[in-house]
């Protein structure tokens, strides 16, 4: 079905240095303009799947960050900067609704906060905001109703009551198994995994697609297998390396607002460097 377009709608993505609006910055980003007479164009020019427009965001790049995208410090040190690209990227953007995938949430902030970077009003006044990550998840909901229709083919009248929703979770667990067991797919980081098999300790590590070392996820493991900070200014940081540097950080914690299995596992953290 092709797009009832009033104006100019602009499809795009980021690539960025995380997940803070507030700090983080943009490495790389596409968009795919779509006119009302149907006509396509692309940013950048679509000659294959390696062209890339990168940004120097002027700041590193976490690895962490790196391993999701693909994007390192050597492979921006010579892109231009956003505020050598924002006229030509505001020109683009100027009579166009905005469409993305969590791009309410996250794209669009973003993007915004860029063009206020470099003195340029990106007005979000009179634009439709297209998020096509809330219409999917309006369509197939992520519930444990909707899960229970959808795999067992059964109506649970009884949700949100603890019985219920716990043998149709046992349910939804067994029909899966049936459905996806030894099915091998291609995860976020181009990796072939087989995620569901009838091995609890495998799921287990499928259900924990990023390791916590706390169970609030405060503190979490580095692909290193490095217990780091995954908050704050000091998020992606090594937590021995910055308790050793920033010896106030762990009276911090203790004091402030953190769960007390984070602070467990912090204070276990810190008597094992002193050993």
């Amino acid at each position: 079905m092709n797009l009832n377009l009033k104006r100019p709608l602009a499809f795009f993505d980021l690539e960025t240095t995380g997940t803070d609006v507030g700090k983080d910055r943009i490495v790389e980003i596409a968009v795919v303009k779509v006119m009302p007479d149907g006509q396509i164009n692309t940013l950048p020019a679509q000659t294959g799947r390696e062209n890339r427009l990168l940004i120097n965001p002027c700041i590193p790049i976490p690895i962490e960050s790196s391993l999701v995208h693909g994007v390192y410090d050597a492979d921006v040190k010579d892109a231009p900067t956003f505020e050598q690209l924002a006229p030509k990227l505001f020109k683009l953007l100027f009579d166009c609704d905005l469409a993305g995938f969590n791009s309410n949430k996250f794209d669009i902030p973003l993007l915004a906060e860029e063009f206020l970077r470099v003195g340029i009003d990106f007005s979000l006044e009179g634009r439709n905001l297209i998020d096509v990550q809330v219409l999917f998840h309006l369509m197939e909901p992520r519930t444990l109703k909707a899960a229970y229709k959808f795999y067992c083919n059964k109506q649970l009248d009884d949700a949100h009551t603890a019985l219920p929703d716990a043998y149709a979770t046992f349910e939804i667990l067994k029909a899966m198994l049936d459905r996806y067991d030894g099915i091998e797919i291609e995860d976020a980081k181009g990796k072939k995994i087989i995620p569901v098999v009838n091995d609890m300790q495998k799921i287990h590590e499928t259900s924990e697609r990023r390791k916590k070392a706390d169970l609030a996820g405060h503190l979490v493991f580095n692909d290193e297998g490095r217990v780091i900070f995954n908050f704050g200014k000091f998020k992606g940081q090594i937590v021995e390396e910055v308790l050793t540097k920033e010896q106030g950080y762990f009276s911090w914690m203790l004091q402030a607002d953190f769960p007390l299995y984070t602070k467990k596992v912090l204070t276990e953290i810190r008597n094992a460097m002193k050993v």
